[in-house]
């Protein structure tokens, strides 16, 4: 890693903060391969390289939604990052996807963010998240990031991290044997239907901290939502994301994660849900999320 050099609470010229935004980024970002491709004032030019732990379905080979989540949640906090100074953490306040299209397999994802407008306490940012062209996207995403979210400063000198590998085990029979990216973040299904998440290193977000990766949270959230709504109505075909909303009410700590999801409404063709995740108390919850599904056959696209 090359030097940079940094002020403890001071303003980073500009060259300086994009050089810390694209080196000291968080555990989970670096293991997936994102990489920072062009950087403005406000704005994000991004782009995550293909591997295949990220299929959420090994027959289709489609890319998991939650890596779609992961990236945009990440890209967003580098627009943020971009239209500040690099003196002050920001989190993840809410997190609104909306899918437009499977992403393909074998092809890098990109994303383009824009932090448009910035308070004293809030920033607020949109993304778009791409193959082809910026004008065909995956998915597009509306955030809103809290400035000045704790002590910790992830853009200061620090010692070099390790980075962590992302793979997966062989589970031929599990619930995620066609899902590599699900075996990857190590999720298990319990004997009360309850998803289990087990901490490790490669879904830190904030080093420092350290904290699980927003993303990584609402990808636990999302799949939750997938398998419980399968399991409730009887579908042996994974439901088709539509659109999610992430509310995050407390910092993912060094801790195992747990979630459960509720149907909120069923029609003919969508169903809507909640889901919630916690730690060591679930009345106490780490995020909420509610969004709807397109149900499908097994055959249907």
């Amino acid at each position: 890693m090359s030097e940079i050099t940094t002020y403890d609470g001071q303003p980073l010229p500009f060259e300086q903060l994009a050089k810390a935004i694209a080196e000291r980024r968080s555990l989970y970002g670096r293991a997936s391969g994102l990489r920072i491709d062009r950087a403005g004032r406000g704005e994000a030019w991004s782009s995550l390289p293909y591997q295949s732990v990220f299929a959420g379905d090994t027959e289709s080979g489609v890319i998991h939604g939650g890596v779609v989540t992961a990236m945009l949640d990440e890209s967003c906090g580098m627009a943020v990052q971009l239209a500040l100074d690099g003196s002050r953490a920001i989190a993840t306040l809410d997190l609104r996807i909306d899918y437009q299209k499977p992403a393909k397999p074998g092809l890098d994802i990109k994303a383009h963010a824009i932090c448009y407008h910035v308070t004293r306490s809030i920033a607020f940012v949109r993304a778009t998240a791409y193959q082809d062209t910026e004008q065909d996207p995956v998915a597009t995403a509306a955030a809103c990031f809290m400035i000045g979210a704790n002590r910790t400063n992830m853009l200061q000198d620090r010692d070099a991290d390790e980075v962590p590998v992302l793979d997966c085990p062989d589970d031929d029979t599990g619930p995620f044997a066609r899902s590599p990216f699900a075996r990857c973040l190590g999720i298990r299904v319990a004997e009360d239907g309850v998803l289990h998440m087990p901490f490790s290193p490669r879904i830190i977000g904030n080093p420092v901290l350290p904290a699980i990766h927003g993303g990584i949270t609402g990808a636990f959230l999302e799949t939750t939502a997938i398998v419980g709504v399968a399991r409730e109505l009887g579908f042996a075909a994974p439901p088709k994301p539509i659109g999610l909303t992430i509310n995050y009410l407390r910092s993912g700590r060094a801790l195992d994660s747990f979630a459960n999801v509720s149907i909120v409404k069923q029609g003919l063709r969508i169903v809507a849900f909640q889901a919630q995740a916690w730690q060591d108390d679930a009345t106490r919850p780490i995020a909420t999320a509610f969004g709807h599904f397109k149900l499908r056959r097994a055959r249907e696209d």
